[in-house]
């Protein structure tokens, strides 16, 4: 048996019957006669070769087995055609279809979080793509145009393809387990931490790549990962600098300590927000520079 393929408009009639509990309730939702959305209903019905109303014995139509199977997929439908619509319209008005998004895990990941689940809220039709990323990677994804916005750390080689803005920082600070031998001086002599093994990221960037940054020692673990790295400080493995917001439990419950390092006694991570001098601003790019910006402006220091 063929079936006919029914119309978005016939589609609509059909959930408004559903919702409203009645044709007389749809007719007055979509401001049509009664006699169109019967009709409408009636031919759907045809071209499906099925019924999907039970009329008999009641006013209030009721929803027969195929009509109930039905259902799901002609909301899905509806609601499908309704995200499309809304993306053209936003598309025409001058909304970014799709955003690239490289943030430093250096950031604060509860602000972060905070921030793209207010951005869902604002830009429903936009499709956001995140990178979490180290070092140099935050800007080689943003000149590669993987990603149209990035917050990154400070400036570690000149690039003249980027635009860049300080937005605000973080403080680094050195810590190890109160075990590590470390942890037992304070202060620590000059020149001691170099003699111990150091956790450091590991910058995955063709930028920076032989490049160090804020390395002491010879012997160094490199970890692409900041919650594998604060984990192995943790279990007395090495030392290393964390951003305090990342650190600031385990120092307060004693599961690291704050060195005093003469070498790296702390210092501030400042962020930077980059995007590409030749691409152009779009309202989704800019609302989320102008919250990362607040919003860690606001992380008390």
């Amino acid at each position: 048996m063929n079936v006919g393929q029914p119309t978005l408009d016939q589609l609509r009639l059909f959930l408004a019957v559903v919702d409203e509990g009645s044709f007389n309730g749809a007719a007055r939702k979509l401001g049509r006669a009664i006699s169109v959305v019967s009709y409408g209903i009636t031919t759907l019905e045809a071209q499906l070769g099925t019924v999907l109303f039970d009329r008999e014995g009641s006013r209030k139509p009721v929803l027969t087995e195929a009509g109930k199977a039905m259902l799901a997929q002609a909301r899905a439908v509806a609601d499908d055609i309704d995200a499309l619509m809304a993306g053209v319209l936003s598309f025409n008005q001058g909304l970014e279809a799709e955003l690239g998004l490289a943030v430093d895990v250096m950031f604060p990941t509860n602000l972060m979080a905070e921030i793209l689940r207010e951005f869902q809220r604002e830009f429903p039709t936009v499709r956001l793509r995140l990178h979490v990323e180290a070092l140099g990677t935050i800007a080689a994804l943003v000149i590669d145009r993987a990603a149209d916005l990035g917050i990154g750390g400070p400036e570690l080689v000149p690039l003249s393809e980027l635009e860049r803005i300080a937005i605000g920082e973080v403080q680094m600070i050195p810590v190890a387990a109160p075990g590590h031998p470390l942890a037992r001086m304070d202060p620590v002599p000059p020149g001691e931490a170099r003699k111990h093994r150091q956790l450091v990221l590991t910058d995955r960037s063709r930028l920076t790549e032989g490049k160090d940054f804020s390395v002491l020692s010879a012997d160094t673990w490199r970890l692409g990962d900041l919650g594998a790295r604060h984990a192995l400080m943790r279990e007395g493995i090495g030392w290393g600098s964390m951003p305090d917001h990342a650190v600031e439990a385990d120092i307060a419950s004693g599961r690291l300590v704050r060195l005093a390092v003469p070498e790296a006694p702390g210092m501030a991570y400042t962020f930077h927000a980059l995007w590409r001098r030749d691409c152009p601003t779009g309202p989704a790019r800019k609302w989320l520079l102008d919250a990362f910006k607040a919003r860690l402006q606001q992380c008390p220091a």
